[in-house]
């Protein structure tokens, strides 16, 4: 209750997102050999622009893109983030994306995993999709009851580990966030941009 309280009183849209919800997702990134490649954000009360603007990607055409970019879906109740190639651009920029309002980003390889959540630029709550006793964060526990709700809070070395993390993590995002991407919203046009430059330095 407490929890469903501090969301509400940060402008939250509780949500009942399920891993259900998102399964045709991660489905959608899921390769012949059941390995999740997906890197995805959820900002509230933010366009597809801004969204972008707040990654320093400039949109561009399909053909302009080489190797990573970032397309971005006018969702309900904001804009999510979707990232193709190999980098985080969306996770590592979580906190940038939050400022003024709130974001979660959601990532999966198969080297690395983890859920993020963020307010007004300060990271709330860290962790790996495998590992929920290891989160980490201004206030850790601020989404506990939603990874209740989600059977979320399970660690890597018990036997029960579920097949596919990312559904729910994706759910999580929803309900943190209160922004919900539909499959026919994912169905239209998005605003794309490269993210190449962005790990020049790296």
């Amino acid at each position: 209750m407490i929890t469903a309280l501090r969301l509400l009183a940060e402008g939250g849209r509780m949500s009942g997102a399920t891993a259900l919800t998102y399964e045709w997702l991660r489905e959608e990134f899921t390769d012949g050999t059941g390995e999740t490649w997906l890197s995805a954000g959820f900002v509230r009360d933010v366009s597809p622009r801004e969204a972008l603007r707040r990654m320093g990607v400039t949109p561009c055409s399909v053909a302009e893109l080489s190797v990573c970019g970032v397309a971005a879906y006018a969702a309900a109740g904001g804009t999510v983030l979707v990232e193709s190639g190999w980098m985080r651009a969306i996770y590592d920029q979580a906190g940038l994306l939050s400022v003024g309002t709130v974001a979660a980003a959601v990532f999966m390889t198969i080297k690395n995993d983890g859920f993020t959540y963020c307010v007004d630029g300060r990271s709330i709550t860290t962790f790996g999709l495998y590992a929920y006793s290891l989160r980490r964060g201004s206030d850790p526990d601020r989404l506990q009851a939603e990874v209740d709700a989600l059977d979320m809070d399970f660690d890597g070395n018990q036997p029960d580990v579920p097949d596919d993390p990312v559904s729910g993590a994706l759910a999580l995002a929803e309900r943190a966030t209160g922004v919900h991407l539909s499959p026919a919203r994912y169905a239209r046009p998005a605003l794309i941009g490269s993210t190449d430059h962005l790990f020049v330095n790296r």
